[in-house]
């Protein structure tokens, strides 16, 4: 789209609704086999029209992709050092839960995109999330040397939680075959809740 004016109101909403479309039909097909054509039909748009606003496949999934990574950083951002080191851990874990319950798509094009290599976001995953990851490892290791919690791998803790929350919406389908007539999410923060309190308990 044109950058030398401010966009419209309908371009603005044109292009969330591109944007909106592009997600359903790329966290169905992933990447590879969503089309142009599919993502036109889905926001009913004209292709020439949708291509207006975004020149290429790539150009939408880079966008959903940018936007997608500060919502994903966002929770573990909240992690506060300061407060009570099992209460945090499990906020965090609610709130990647809660995540996986209201942003299925989301949670899916990411990782989608993780399965077939993350070529999309490979330098967003070695800058921002890797120091992240690495501030949120040293939280972990003051809380594990001052006893407040047990003492466990801090990556592979984080590597569990995203497992243990998002697989909820990645195996969506799954999840709720298995768990009929049940609420898949109905239990589920009770369950985390006690796996984490007794894993992290600290060691009298």
């Amino acid at each position: 789209m044109p950058k030398d004016r401010s966009p419209t109101r309908i371009q603005k909403r044109n292009r969330a609704t591109i944007l909106e479309a592009a997600l359903d039909v790329f966290s169905q097909h992933g990447f590879r086999g969503a089309t142009v054509d599919q993502i036109a039909s889905a926001a009913g748009l004209s292709k020439p029209n949708m291509l207006y606003y975004f020149p290429s496949k790539e150009a939408i999934f880079t966008e959903l992709l940018s936007e997608l990574l500060d919502t994903w950083l966002d929770p573990l951002r909240e992690l506060d050092p300061s407060g009570e080191p099992i209460e945090e851990i499990l906020a965090y874990v609610q709130r990647k839960l809660q995540m996986s319950q209201e942003m299925p798509r989301e949670s899916r094009l990411f990782a989608n995109e993780i399965v077939q290599g993350a070529p999309r976001m490979i330098e967003e995953l070695s800058t921002d999330l890797r120091a992240l990851v690495d501030e949120t490892e040293q939280v972990f290791e003051a809380w594990m040397a001052a006893g407040k919690i047990a003492r466990v791998h801090p990556r592979h803790l984080l590597f569990s939680i995203w497992s243990l929350t998002q697989h909820y919406a990645d195996f969506e389908v799954q999840v709720q075959v298995l768990m009929q007539p049940e609420d898949p999410f109905a239990g589920a923060m009770e369950f985390l809740e006690t796996l984490y309190r007794r894993m992290l308990a600290p060691q009298p």
